[in-house]
């Protein structure tokens, strides 16, 4: 008879051997439809191959007769020259504790706060400008070209002049080169060897002169010249003075200049003549006298284009100074466009929007009527009209007052959407509408405009490195005031320093954050970024934190890192005695004092009030009382006498309750005694 765990055992050898042969089975059957499977494939290609082929060739055939075009299939496809580095930008993201690209080269150079940012990067521009000056004016020093495939902004420029000879030629190369007096001087001779000059070259004469205001240009990388010397003088002479925005231009149009002395020596004026010239006087203040050559254009029965409706429009408010009488001017302006088929553009309405802004509680309702007259016409706005919109609709005097429904709408619109610059004023939306968000406290509204700027490459609309500190400056203000500490300090790390380097007031809403959400242990932390950042030499932003962190007891922990804290200002204040902005007050010595008390360093604690008598300032009785209560739990006779004693020296009245507490808490002895009896007998002064 066979053991009972020899069924079992049977059944489990049966059980393997019927999933083996189920295994190899299985594999067989895959196996034979992978091969069935590529076979078919290869007979339906060549199937569908030959059917496709077959009617590609009836297709062609079909449709020799109905067309002649020919069908050019590229053979690669064109890339552009940056293709390659824009598909590896992709792949990077923004490094957040990175300085900005430009000072990365010199990590001596890291700009800590704006002033440095705004010092390195002149200084940087400065030495371009001295490197591209030595190789403009010295070229034959630099004649080897090292790059592949050739750079030509690398090699150096031609400026000299090299036909001498009087000719047409000779004069296109002193304006190509913006020689204004050469280019002049050029013509006269033309003229006065009787030698024509073609309408081209006068058009591009003219524009030169009335661009640049007679006056050669001032070179990036070159002296100080004297029309130099003259535009400081002139800021010198205006300093203190109110002045009109036309007294703020370098450079002013004077009368009978070159500009118009070739002007009226042409034989033929045509519009492209009336435009430079009008533009010009436009550009450089002499509004009145623009105003007067269109009307010598209409008198000849020319019709004018649209750069000089565009310039005369921007003149408005020079030559009118009632509202009324400023939007009469340009419905005008714009009656005699319609009238001559003039089709206006983007430049035409900012220019009317730009003056509206100076048009008082008129403007509200003749800008909506702008934009309607826009998208009638189909032209698409640009930042620089929503700006000039919220600028006539938000006032900065009326901060707070009514809501943002035009603001929201603009978003609306814009919302999603890459912008190119088109207009000037365009770098200047971001931060103005962020300023609206901030004086409405519109979180919500200020996390769209910041969407949108980080929509494609629009971030390059926010301007120059002192629009963006300002646009970034907002935008964090209104997150400390609005938001949770936790998504300000998310935000902190992620701006500061790669694109925005905090002012004392920014940091100081940062402070309020911090108390308001009852994060003061992090006061420690922000006190190393506030020494970074170089705002360590800020006195009232130094009793902020002060005053936050000495407000309140904390646990041990967060007051040892308080105390700490309160050692390294002390350090501050030390090493930058020469400094006027640091001065030490009876606010933060009590603050930092109190701070080494808490945290129980008794003896650094001691040479703060040896700080106050150095500094001649007092101490108050609650900090004086706070000293002896550790004194106390130290129980520290000696240090309790002489504090008495230095409460005497500065005259508190706090002194005899001092001296009558030391003696009734303290073990002494008889001299300790005899002291202290002594100043606790000094009676209060009487008048």
């Amino acid at each position: 008879m066979k053991p009972p765990w020899f069924l079992p055992a049977r059944r489990l050898c049966v059980e393997r051997n019927m999933a083996a042969s189920g295994w190899q089975v299985g594999k067989y059957m895959y196996k034979n439809n992978r091969i069935l499977l590529t076979n078919l494939e290869k007979v339906l290609f060549h199937r569908n191959f030959v059917a496709s082929s077959a009617l590609r060739q009836q297709a062609v055939e079909t449709n020799k007769g109905d067309s002649s075009e020919t069908i050019t299939v590229p053979r690669k496809k064109v890339w552009s020259k940056e293709s390659v580095l824009e598909a590896l930008a992709v792949t990077v993201r923004r490094d957040h504790t990175a300085y900005p690209y430009q000072f990365q080269d010199d990590p001596y150079l890291s700009p800590r706060n704006a002033a440095e940012f705004k010092l390195y990067s002149l200084s940087q521009e400065s030495g371009r400008s001295a490197a591209k000056y030595f190789v403009n004016n010295h070229p034959k020093f630099f004649t080897k070209d090292f790059a592949e495939p050739h750079i030509p902004c690398l090699m150096p420029d031609t400026i000299s002049l090299r036909l001498e000879e009087v000719s047409e030629e000779a004069l296109k190369e002193r304006i190509n080169l913006r020689k204004v007096k050469a280019a002049v001087d050029m013509y006269d001779q033309l003229l006065q060897a009787g030698t024509s000059v073609s309408m081209e070259t006068t058009h591009n004469l003219l524009d030169l002169i009335c661009l640049f205001c007679d006056r050669d240009p001032v070179q990036e990388d070159g002296p100080q010249t004297e029309d130099m010397e003259e535009s400081v003088n002139d800021v010198k002479k205006w300093k203190g003075k109110v002045r009109r925005p036309s007294d703020l231009l370098k450079f002013t149009w004077k009368g009978n200049n070159n500009a118009e002395r070739i002007f009226n020596l042409l034989p033929e004026k045509d519009t492209r003549c009336y435009s430079a010239l009008i533009r010009g006087m436009v550009k450089h203040g002499a509004y009145a006298k623009a105003f007067s050559v269109y009307t010598d254009l209409l008198n000849n029965r020319l019709t004018a284009d649209v750069h000089i409706f565009n310039a005369l429009i921007s003149a408005v408010p020079e030559v009118r100074d009632k509202y009324i009488e400023r939007w009469d001017l340009i419905a005008e302006i714009l009656n005699q466009m319609s009238q001559q088929k003039i089709q206006p553009n983007l430049q035409t309405f900012n220019s009317v929007l730009k003056v509206l802004r100076r048009c008082g509680s008129l403007a509200r309702t003749l800008a909506l009527q702008t934009l309607s007259e826009m998208t009638t016409l189909r032209i698409a706005p640009s930042l620089a009209t929503f700006d000039h919109v919220l600028a006539i609709f938000y006032k900065a005097a009326s901060a707070g007052q009514g809501n943002t429904d035009i603001l929201q709408e603009v978003m609306s619109e814009l919302a999603g959407k890459s912008f190119t610059c088109q207009d000037p004023g365009d770098v200047l939306f971001f931060s103005s509408a962020m300023r609206i968000c901030l004086d409405y406290k519109d979180l919500d509204l200020g996390y769209k405009i910041q969407n949108l700027v980080e929509v494609g490459e629009n971030w390059m609309l926010l301007g120059d490195s002192y629009h963006r500190s300002v646009y970034y400056g907002r935008f964090f203000s209104l997150l400390c005031m609005m938001e949770h500490i936790d998504v300000v300090l998310k935000w902190y790390k992620e701006l500061i320093p790669s694109l925005y380097y905090p002012n004392s007031q920014g940091l100081r809403d940062l402070l309020q954050a911090l108390d308001t959400d009852s994060r003061l242990d992090m006061l420690p932390t922000i006190w190393k970024d506030i020494r970074s950042l170089g705002h360590d030499n800020k006195l009232e932003l130094i009793e902020e934190l002060l005053n936050l962190m000495a407000r309140e007891k904390h646990s041990p922990e967060v007051q040892e890192s308080f105390a700490a804290c309160a050692l390294d200002v002390k350090s501050v204040f030390d090493r930058n005695r020469s400094r006027t902005s640091l001065e030490w007050s009876n606010t933060t010595l009590s603050h930092v004092t109190s701070l080494l008390l808490r945290a129980n360093k008794i003896p650094e604690a001691w040479e703060m009030l040896q700080v106050f008598k150095e500094q001649n300032r007092v101490p108050s009785d609650e900090l004086l009382e706070d000293f002896l209560s550790v004194c106390r739990s130290e129980g520290s006779a000696q240090r309790a006498v002489q504090l008495v004693q230095l409460s005497a020296a500065f005259c508190l009245q706090a002194t005899p309750k001092l001296a009558k507490l030391t003696l009734t808490e303290f073990n002494l002895s008889e001299e300790q005694r005899i002291i202290l009896s002594e100043l606790e007998s000094v009676t209060e002064p009487t008048d």
